[in-house]
C-alpha cells in the first residue's frame, strides 16, 4: 500500500507521470481496491474517523485517465468514463432496477439498492438500505444496517481531497428527503426526521434541556433530529433561518429496526 501511496502521490504533483505504464497501474489499482472493500477513503480507528488523502487523490486521477464510452444495458444507454459495479449475485448484494453504482464504490454483502445511485469512492456497509431515489455521493461513508430512506442525498466531498466526506454511522436511520453535505457526520444510531438540511454550517441546536446547546457539522450518537429554524436579524429585517432540533435520544433498549414514526412517537413529535 505505501508503494501505491507513493506513486500516487507523486502523480497527482506531476501529472506527467502518468504517461508511465506503471503509474496508470498503479491509480487503477488503487480503485479496484477500493471496488472491493480492501480500501477505503475514511476509516475508523477508535472514536476518530481518518481521511486517507492519497485515495481521493486516485480517484481524480482515474477520472483524468479514463475516456469517454457508450455504454449499453439492455435498452438503456449511457455516455460515460466510470464503468458501473457488476456481479452483484457474487457479491451478495441486491439491486433493484435501475438502481446504479459505479465501479470503485463498495457495497458490502447485504446492502439493498433500490433504484438509487452510490458514486465512486462510497463504502456501503452490510445490512444497509438505499431506498428509492436516495443518492450515495463519492467518497461518503455509510455503516451498517443504515436506513437512507426515499430521496435522501448524502453529499459527495472529493476535492479538496484532505476534506473529510459524508459520514453516517452503524444502525442510523434517514428520514425522506433529509439532505446530508459538506462531510457532515451523522453517529451512530441517531435518527433523523424527514425533511432535515445538514451542510457543515447548519445549527444542530439540543433544545431537550433547560438552555440550547449547538452542534456544527456532527449529529451525536442516538439524536433524534428533526428539521426546525430560528430567528435571525438582516439589515433588511427578521427571517427564519433553517436549523435542526434534538429534540430526544433513542435509549439503549430501543430496537435498532425500527421505524421513523415509532421513534417521533415517543417524543409526541408528528413528522
Amino acid at each position: 500500500m505505501e508503494d501505491l501511496r507513493t506513486t500516487v502521490e507523486q502523480a497527482f504533483e506531476e501529472r506527467k507521470l502518468l504517461k508511465k505504464k506503471a503509474v496508470r497501474e498503479a491509480v487503477e489499482e488503487t480503485i479496484a481496491l477500493l471496488d472491493v472493500g480492501q480500501l477505503r477513503v475514511a476509516e475508523k480507528q477508535g472514536s476518530v474517523w481518518i481521511v486517507h488523502e492519497w485515495i481521493k487523490k486516485a480517484i481524480l486521477l482515474y477520472f483524468s485517465l479514463r475516456n469517454l464510452e457508450k455504454m449499453e444495458l439492455g435498452p438503456f444507454e449511457f455516455y460515460d468514463k466510470i464503468p458501473l459495479k457488476r456481479n452483484y449475485d457474487q457479491l451478495g448484494v441486491r439491486v433493484v432496477p435501475p438502481g446504479v453504482a459505479r465501479f470503485g464504490s463498495f457495497l458490502a454483502p447485504g446492502v439493498v439498492l433500490m433504484p438509487g445511485y452510490v458514486n465512486i469512492g462510497a463504502y456501503v456497509d452490510s445490512g444497509t438500505m438505499i431506498d428509492t431515489h436516495a443518492n450515495v455521493g463519492s467518497c461518503a461513508q455509510i455503516g451498517k444496517r443504515v436506513h437512507l430512506a426515499g430521496a435522501v442525498r448524502i453529499g459527495g466531498v472529493l476535492e479538496p481531497p484532505q476534506s473529510r466526506p459524508v459520514i453516517v454511522e452503524d444502525d442510523v436511520f434517514v428520514g425522506s428527503a433529509v439532505s446530508i453535505m459538506e462531510g457532515v457526520m451523522v453517529r451512530e444510531e441517531a435518527v433523523l426526521g424527514a425533511g432535515v438540511k445538514l451542510t457543515a454550517s447548519t445549527k444542530i441546536i439540543d433544545v431537550t434541556g433547560t438552555k440550547p446547546v449547538v452542534y456544527r457539522g456532527e449529529v451525536p450518537p442516538r439524536a433524534v433530529v428533526i428539521p426546525g429554524s430560528y430567528r435571525r436579524e438582516f439589515p433588511a429585517g427578521t427571517y427564519y433561518v433553517p436549523c435542526a432540533l434534538i429534540i430526544g435520544r433513542r435509549t439503549q433498549s430501543t430496537e435498532k429496526k425500527v421505524s421513523l414514526n415509532k421513534v417521533l412517537r415517543e417524543f409526541n413529535v408528528p413528522v
